[in-house]
């Protein structure tokens, strides 16, 4: 399950499950047949990598074969010139706390814009997801490849091979390229038993067809805060998977426990998991997932970004 919910999709499953009751012996073989083809998908776009380390290396050819797939009739790039990075941090590099923010009134999740430092993540092939199933953000980093994700978006029964990136996204549009990893890290912890409090995983992606050129110098890149005080102003952002544009939510971050963060907001659906959560308006202190699944209709969760958040970040970047 790579959506924000898996408590809402278990209902949705026992109500097919009450349909199919009642229907004659030849409807059920050929259930019967759909899901062995969906679940031989899902094997098929799964890698074990490296459980206890969190790792996984891309095959290139791979990677390259996803890129083609969602370039063939899913997305079409549409080039725009390059930004500034500085330019395009995120939307606004202002202290909201001496701004005037304010939430969302009401807390709800309404359309936005798009940004380039945010994007879908795809994932193409006959995997049970839509074409894109969650969210992400470029993070500032020395290669300049570095997106943060949710773990359980990219590694769920194996690493997931059949990743391509988005950023930027609108309508049935690319306007940044399509990027396709060269590495996926995650917690050790994710990888043993999809530990809820190490939801965060960081990807760095190259373009087909581009050697050379860096994600971040195209799209700009959020910086990333580890210990974040809170309550503090922020910012949500995500793609569901049912939209072609994100949505947003200004609210405020609480703790929740000691590893997660809650954030009351109403209509954050499914798809917006990895979406990044946001402060001063450039500044990532989490991403859209951790506690069941992402949260429900009314509430978002995400992991704190403390030490096991910085200790991953910084494997993720070592060369």
């Amino acid at each position: 399950m790579s959506s924000r919910a898996e408590g809402r999709e278990r209902h949705r499953t026992a109500a097919r499950r009450g349909v199919a009751v009642g229907l004659v012996c030849t409807m059920v073989l050929a259930g019967a047949g759909y899901v062995a083809w969906e679940l031989r998908g899902i094997v098929a776009t799964r890698a074990d990598g490296d459980p206890a380390r969190g790792v996984y290396q891309q095959d290139p050819e791979r990677a390259d074969r996803t890129a083609a797939a969602v370039l063939d009739g899913i997305v079409r790039e549409e080039a725009e010139p390059p930004r500034d990075g500085k330019a395009f941090a995120g939307s606004s590099a202002v202290d909201w706390r001496s701004a005037g923010w304010k939430p969302s009134d009401p807390l709800e999740a309404r359309p936005a814009p798009a940004e380039p430092a945010i994007g879908a993540l795809f994932s193409p092939g006959g995997d049970g997801d839509p074409d894109h199933h969650c969210s992400g953000v470029v993070v500032h980093s020395p290669g300049g490849d570095l997106v943060a994700t949710a773990a359980h978006c990219v590694h769920a029964g194996g690493f997931r091979t059949n990743l391509a990136f988005a950023p930027g996204y609108r309508d049935g549009v690319a306007p940044y390229g399509v990027w396709v990893p060269t590495r996926i890290d995650v917690d050790p912890r994710w990888t043993a038993d999809q530990d809820p409090d190490h939801d965060l995983a960081f990807l760095r992606l190259r373009r087909p067809g581009y050697p050379g050129q860096r994600l971040e110098d195209v799209t700009g890149a959020m910086t990333i805060a580890f210990g974040t005080e809170l309550p503090a102003p922020a910012r949500l952002v995500g793609y569901p998977n049912s939209s072609e544009q994100p949505l947003d939510c200004r609210t405020t971050a609480l703790p929740a426990g000691p590893t997660q963060l809650r954030l009351d907001c109403a209509d954050v659906p499914n798809g917006t998991s990895g979406g990044p959560v946001l402060t001063d308006g450039h500044t990532l202190i989490g991403v859209i997932g951790g506690r069941d699944g992402g949260g429900d209709d009314e509430t978002s969760y995400s992991v704190r970004f403390g030490d096991a958040a910085r200790a991953l970040h910084e494997r993720s970047i070592r060369p």
